[in-house]
């Protein structure tokens, strides 16, 4: 089945909250969700909302009975958190997403770029290895230990993966992505996206969200509008939001949304960390 079409199929608020992404969208993301083809969810105006859509309808349909003491998201993640914490709207948070996936797309396009997975290295040894080269590459994703993602153009992500291949990492492989996300070459989408993010009413969260650029818990909407903005261009710190959530009291995550890869890279960061994943409506 589709994407999120259990959810449209099952529950009223959600089918509701679909076709109002349909409205806002200017065209129905619910037939490429549902029926569409891989290609189809490829396509940069789809992917993001698409996964944003899922993981917050998801989550509002769970009800008053959900009620996080502290919520985090991995990269576009991140703006589903903020609407679950009610820091944004289900309408501003997917015209932001929206108007993300359309800056990043012409910044790819200016630059082409890519990023590589590093498996088996300690990160001060990767970042190290990044700063020797001479072309842009960047640590970009602190996954898990052991497992940091790098970011640049495909001159600096060759020679970092062969760098990185004769220090001893055990996989140095390039992703299939469109460009180099969170490094400097999408200053151009950050640039545009921070006059939309200024633009756009950030309240006080119900509860603390674990910002990517530190990792750290932030509840004031000036400061989340800076984080928010600095984002595209600075790395995702999941490892260290991890270690922080742990340390600040955390003892039990649910992962909402499609796919396990969170809760795979909490176990990696805490074996003893429980972890929940809810993929599809619960009715």
């Amino acid at each position: 089945m589709g994407m999120g079409k259990d959810l449209y199929e099952q529950s009223p608020m959600a089918k509701e909250l679909f076709e109002k992404a349909n409205d806002i969208l200017g065209f129905r993301i619910t037939d490429l969700m549902f029926e569409g083809t891989e290609e189809d969810l490829r396509q940069t105006k789809v992917t993001q909302p698409a996964i944003f859509l899922h993981s917050v309808i998801l989550a509002k349909t769970l009800g008053d009975g959900f009620k996080p003491n502290m919520t985090a998201g991995h990269s576009l993640g991140e703006f589903s958190a903020l609407v679950t914490a009610g820091a944004l709207s289900f309408e501003d948070g997917l015209k932001l997403v929206s108007q993300r996936a359309q800056a990043m797309q012409k910044a790819c396009e200016m630059e082409p770029s890519t990023m590589a997975a590093i498996v088996g290295l300690d990160d001060q040894v990767v970042e190290e290895a990044c700063k020797n080269i001479d072309a842009v590459v960047v640590p970009a994703n602190y996954n898990c230990p052991g497992q940091l993602v790098i970011s640049g153009s495909f001159e600096g992500i060759d020679q970092a993966c062969e760098k990185l291949t004769e220090l001893g990492a055990k996989r140095a492989l390039k992703l299939s992505v469109g460009g180099a996300f969170h490094s400097p070459l999408m200053e151009p989408a950050r640039a545009e996206l921070a006059a939309a993010i200024e633009n756009t009413a950030i309240n006080t969260p119900v509860c603390p969200v674990y910002q990517n650029v530190s990792g750290r818990p932030f509840t004031n909407p000036a400061e989340i509008k800076e984080n928010l903005i600095a984002q595209l261009t600075a790395p995702v710190k999941w490892t260290q939001t991890v270690q922080n959530m742990l340390a600040d009291g955390a003892n039990h995550f649910t992962e909402i949304g499609p796919g396990k890869v969170l809760t795979g890279l909490i176990k990696k960061i805490n074996r003893q960390a429980e972890c929940e994943n809810i993929s599809a409506f619960q009715g």
